[in-house]
């Protein structure tokens, strides 16, 4: 059983392995978990070391042990729609008759939100099966056919649910590595762009070092200086602030420039559209340009993060004079101009605020696909900022 909710886990993206495995199993042995709730608590304090690994934590033990199915947004997120849980639930619900076939285009998406989560509610409530819970046994048409879901009693019956309570408040769902970037996680998502080395005298007081070393001399008072930790880093934000493709992620680039701004005092910020020919542009309006061969000119361990969605017309990307505008024109084609900003800066990131998972299937995936072929991208959730850090300081 233990090895199968392992296996849940690592599908949800939690990372596990054996040795924690070993380590619940000893728990177990101890009496540590003599109900379900116990055996969250437990097991949640065995696998989960980092914040943003609570929610798909939280989703797949509900789904393995209470057999209900999470998605993993938050109520009133038009998320929601995009989801497999959402997408079976709406099939379901329209073969049952529960749903007019015509309501996907009729009712409002609200609605239909409503109606999931309102479901989602019964279920939590009252889990155990019957006719009207998302995912359990019975003749739900908002189920899974039907199908057994896997249970535990651990030496005793759990009559609170008080874990199934704690999932249901979804208190660590705006941390998930899965979530797009919000004002509730951006703190979280730019702290992972830290670079501290220390620099400079000592001159900063090591309160912890002071203590240890003074308790070591007997208590005879030893201060301890430390250099102080600055972020080192470089950064260069090439901002694509241009056309209409761009217009739903506006507030969510507007707000990671603002964090990063904060955040980084040796920041240059840059503006461009669509994609990059031989200038960039100082100003929002893209009217003071910088040449590339400027910026070709820094230093090649300066970090490079390049935000944009990466569609557009295959001839703006390929061929020479392919900019929409007239002035942005250039004799050499965008892609070689983005192959030069690679082999200068090796540690450069594309930050798309597409989702990932509709890369292969969004307008314009042609551009997009050839512009992952030149930089790493990653989509502007917690997991891909992640993974961006990691290229950027590789």
């Amino acid at each position: 059983m233990f090895i199968q909710f392992t296996r849940q886990l690592r599908d949800y993206g939690v990372p596990v392995g054996v040795d924690q495995l070993l380590e619940l199993y000893r728990g177990l042995e101890k009496g540590l978990a003599r109900s379900v709730d116990a055996l969250y608590l437990l097991s949640r304090l065995v696998f989960i070391k980092r914040v943003e690994h609570m929610d798909a934590f939280d989703r797949a033990f509900a789904l393995h042990f209470h057999g209900i199915d999470l998605p993993p947004v938050q109520e009133g997120d038009p998320q929601l729609l995009h989801t497999k849980q959402f997408r079976e639930w709406l099939e379901k619900a329209i073969e049952s008759g529960e749903l007019p076939r015509h309501a996907p285009w009729t009712l409002p998406y609200q609605e239909l939100m409503k109606r999931f989560w309102d479901t989602v509610k019964e279920q939590m409530e009252a889990h155990h099966g019957g006719n009207r819970w998302v995912g359990t046994g019975g003749s739900s048409p908002f189920g899974h056919s039907g199908a057994p879901q896997p249970g535990v009693r651990v030496h005793g019956e759990g009559r609170n649910r008080s874990a199934l309570k704690v999932i249901g408040e979804r208190r660590y769902v705006e941390y998930s590595g899965d979530n797009i970037l919000r004002g509730e996680n951006i703190r979280q998502a730019v702290g992972m762009l830290k670079r501290l080395v220390p620099t400079g005298p000592a001159t900063e007081l090591d309160i912890d070092e002071t203590v240890y070393q003074s308790a070591r001399n007997g208590g005879e008072i030893e201060l301890i200086f430390r250099r102080e930790l600055r972020d080192r880093m470089r950064l260069i934000l090439l901002l694509d602030n241009g056309g209409s493709s761009m217009l739903p992620w506006v507030e969510l680039t507007r707000l990671l420039f603002s964090k990063l701004a904060d955040r980084f005092e040796r920041l240059e910020t840059y503006y461009f559209h669509n994609t990059i020919y031989g200038a960039v542009y100082r100003d929002a309006r893209r009217r003071e340009p910088v040449p590339m061969a400027e910026l070709l000119l820094k230093s090649r361990e300066t970090r490079v993060l390049i935000v944009g969605d990466a569609t557009m017309a295959p001839e703006e990307l390929s061929r020479p004079r392919g900019a929409v505008d007239w002035e942005a024109e250039d004799e050499e084609a965008s892609l070689v101009w983005l192959d030069r900003l690679r082999q200068r800066f090796p540690h450069a990131v594309w930050l798309n605020p597409i989702p990932s998972d509709h890369w292969e299937e969004v307008h314009g995936a042609w551009t997009l696909g050839q512009i992952r072929e030149i930089f790493p991208m990653e989509d502007l959730t917690l997991r891909g900022i992640q993974r961006a850090v990691e290229h950027l300081n590789d």
